[in-house]
């Protein structure tokens, strides 16, 4: 779900913070990938006719690895080097959200079901939309395909995303992409989002930073992390009558949950029962994810040609020679992330005292042509001066 309208806050209260980018210009980094939040996604969108999903001969839906595996060759082909992070046990503060999102689900059935029977084209698209579900052996399809890529895999204890906050915060990754913005919320320090927006959507890649959004709201980070909770949560009920704008405005002027709440007017702004912000808090801030320095070196390799042949063509009846031509312009390219960004090549040194000195101190007066060529000046150059030399397949609908 993410943080309900943080994204809109943003882009009205802190613009600073949002840079649009190209795709390609992500070239060399490495970045994260909330890996569940973008299977449901691909499961949505790729190869839905109505209410049928992408499947194969055998009637297995595909539709998750087709767009897991196009993205991600896109991704490879561009020399960004991706690293997929699968949700863990979901925390105990979530439960209550899950079994919303389990009842909402059972009524976007019902409701699919009468909108079949009525011959509503644009019901069954939309309620057949609500009713996806991603399952755990849609998730081992994708890290055995992953896996096959030569892209690293990691299994978060808990939740994806503070598990990619962590990795980010570490610097072993520049970014974490994803389309939900509580992961500022875990401290991501930059948030990419549209990365998996397919080419022809042309979306431009958003890059959000953190650190500038907290300075042009004027909040720290405990206020930011209150004012998400305020706004919603999947951890945390929301007091109605409280959205983006007022709950900016309330952290701004109280600093807290706890000091709004001791002058919330109840009557107006129910608060609801119960309401766990406290805990909310504490799990945004320390969250359960296994430390960057307890995570097994992230590798990238070649990809594995055979084994993708056979489990996407000979299993999941994708076309053959889609999987080959995407495979063989990924090993094209992989030199292309192995190749070093410009900035990393170069680091901007401080000021010296001397430097700003130089810059000060008003310039000599100009040399007595009677001294040119005197005692002691440099004797003149013979000859010329040599200059340096610086160089998507997958079954049946």
């Amino acid at each position: 779900m993410g943080i309900h309208g943080l994204t809109k806050l943003l882009g009205d209260n802190a613009p600073g913070c949002i840079k649009e980018t190209k795709f390609e210009n992500l070239f060399g980094r490495k970045v994260a990938v909330d890996a569940s939040m973008h299977i449901y996604q691909f499961m949505v969108v790729v190869g839905r006719q109505g209410d049928q999903l992408l499947t194969n001969e055998a009637g297995d839906i595909t539709s998750h690895l087709q767009g897991m595996f196009f993205r991600t060759a896109r991704m490879l082909e561009a020399g960004i080097k991706p690293v997929y992070v699968f949700d863990g046990k979901p925390p105990q503060l979530k439960q209550d959200q899950l079994a919303m999102r389990s009842e909402r689900r059972a009524d976007a059935n019902e409701a699919l079901e009468k909108a079949k029977e009525a011959g509503d084209a644009e019901a069954v698209e939309k309620y057949s939309k609500r009713s996806v579900r991603v399952t755990k052996e849609h998730n081992e399809d994708c890290k055995r395909l992953l896996r096959l890529m030569g892209v690293p895999v990691v299994e978060a204890p808990s939740e994806a995303e503070a598990q990619c906050a962590e990795m980010a915060k570490a610097g072993l990754v520049y970014g974490l992409a994803t389309e939900d913005m509580d992961a500022l919320t875990f401290g991501a320090p930059r948030v990419i989002r549209h990365l998996m927006a397919p080419s022809s959507s042309n979306v431009p890649v958003q890059e959000i930073d953190r650190a500038v959004a907290l300075q042009e709201l004027g909040l720290d980070d405990d206020q930011f992390i209150d004012m998400c909770i305020l706004m919603g949560c999947d951890y945390c009920g929301t007091i109605r009558g409280i959205g983006a704008v007022r709950a900016l405005q309330l952290i701004k002027k109280h600093g807290s949950i706890e000091a709004i709440l001791e002058e919330l007017d109840k009557a107006k702004f129910p608060v609801p029962e119960p309401f766990p912000y406290k805990e909310s808090h504490e799990f945004f801030k320390n969250p359960e994810v296994t430390p960057a320095a307890e995570l097994p070196q992230l590798k990238w390799s070649s990809p594995d040609e055979e084994g993708l042949v056979q489990f996407l063509v000979n299993e999941k009846n994708f076309s053959e020679q889609r999987v080959r031509a995407a495979v063989s312009r990924i090993k094209q390219h992989k030199g292309k992330a192995n190749q070093g960004r410009m900035d990393t090549f170069f680091t901007a040194l401080p000021k010296s005292n001397t430097d700003s000195a130089a810059k000060t101190k008003e310039p000599p007066a100009k040399e007595d042509k009677k001294r040119k060529g005197g005692p002691g000046a440099a004797p003149a150059a013979k000859g010329p001066v040599k200059k340096g030399k610086f160089g998507v397949g997958g079954g049946k609908k």
